[in-house]
């Protein structure tokens, strides 16, 4: 890739993927030193424009939210998600505006950029939702999936603006006949996705340490569980959800649902590393450099996929350490964007000259 490849806007939107992934992780480690409610208003924090510390500002806080003492650590842990989350929209603004000057360059998405900056307006208004409905555990899961979705989308989008695959050839047999991997591909991007929001729900409903033993759940292989009211997306509004409001069986079932959604996309996600090995092989007859790079994406797959799975396991092992537990989280959205890369390689590069001739081909 040559820097003449790259389109406008590439450094920028780099940039907002790099800040995204801090966004991401600032996230988890809001959630999980339980500072979600450390502003109990938005965008403010008690009022102010900055965390209160000095005693008469925490005085006048406290008058105007009695039930909700001041914790300064908990409150700055809000604001600063806040902050970096706000400087990720003008980013991202920055980058619509920079796409629409340029829009009539060949190939120079627009639809991408301002659907993100869409997304990312949809998220403040979640992250205002999470403050004001008591992290609730639906809007909690779905602002959780609203920020890997931003981060995957500006991921993707620096990957079209890298020029990465341009003036690739996509008529040769090899890279035409890959319908197996195009598929396994979307059906693993897929299934990851409904991992994370498996993920997310065990997350919003502090379910994480309901299985505390391995490899069973409680000393047992199938532990009373009660999947009707764990997954009860019909929560009521109003109670504060800081802690959770399920019963241990709901949680249980939660926690046991992840864990064999983990063992599914495990299985999965090998299987398509593996067949994607026996396909660089035959690539490298034809193309060596397209064998070399679905090498490349697939080692990375693999790898992140170990990482996250370790990092899984460590979790229940030590009990949900704060260090491992948010890098479980940025391990799941970075084997997220793992999989948008490999799904990219397959169906992405530069393929208006034949397309047609593809799909006739693939038919």
């Amino acid at each position: 890739m040559t820097s003449d490849a790259k389109k406008k806007g590439f450094y920028l939107a780099l940039i907002a993927t790099l800040f995204a992934s801090i966004v991401v992780g600032l996230g988890a480690y809001t959630r999980l030193v339980h500072a979600g409610l450390g502003c109990p208003d938005w965008p403010g924090c008690y009022g102010f424009l900055t965390v209160p510390d000095e005693a008469h500002e925490i005085a006048h806080a406290e008058s105007l939210y009695p039930e909700a003492p001041v914790e300064v650590d908990k409150g700055w842990a809000e604001m600063i998600h806040r902050y970096v989350a706000g400087t990720l929209m003008l980013l991202v603004l920055a980058i619509v505006i920079q796409a629409i000057r340029h829009r009539r360059e060949p190939d120079q998405p627009i639809k991408l950029p301002i659907f993100i900056l869409l997304l990312i307006t949809l998220q403040a208004a979640f992250g205002m939702w999470t403050v004001t409905l008591k992290l609730w555990p639906q809007v909690v899961t779905a602002h959780l999936l609203g920020g890997f979705a931003t981060f995957s989308l500006l991921f993707l989008l620096t990957l079209r603006l890298s020029g990465w695959l341009k003036g690739r050839s996509v008529a040769s047999s090899a890279l035409r006949n890959v319908g197996v991997l195009k598929g396994l591909g979307v059906l693993s991007l897929l299934v990851v996705i409904g991992q994370v929001s498996l993920g997310g729900w065990v997350s919003s409903n502090y379910a994480a340490l309901a299985c505390p033993d391995l490899p069973m759940c409680q000393g047992q292989w199938l532990p009373p569980m009660n999947f009707s009211e764990g997954f009860d997306v019909g929560q009521d509004i109003g109670p504060n959800y800081l802690g959770g409001q399920l019963h241990a069986e709901a949680r249980t079932a939660i926690h046991f649902a992840h864990r064999i959604g983990a063992l599914l996309t495990t299985l999965l996600v090998i299987s398509l590393v593996l067949i994607s090995f026996r396909k660089a092989a035959t690539l490298d007859t034809e193309s060596q450099s397209s064998g070399n790079q679905l090498r490349i994406i697939s080692w990375c797959v693999l790898l992140l996929l170990i990482a996250q799975v370790s990092l899984g396991l460590s979790n229940i092992i030590w009990s949900l350490p704060l260090n491992v537990a948010v890098a479980h989280n940025l391990g799941g959205a970075l084997l997220l964007l793992s999989l948008v890369a490999y799904n990219y390689f397959l169906f992405g590069g530069d393929q208006s000259s034949n397309k047609l001739a593809t799909w006739r081909a693939e038919a």
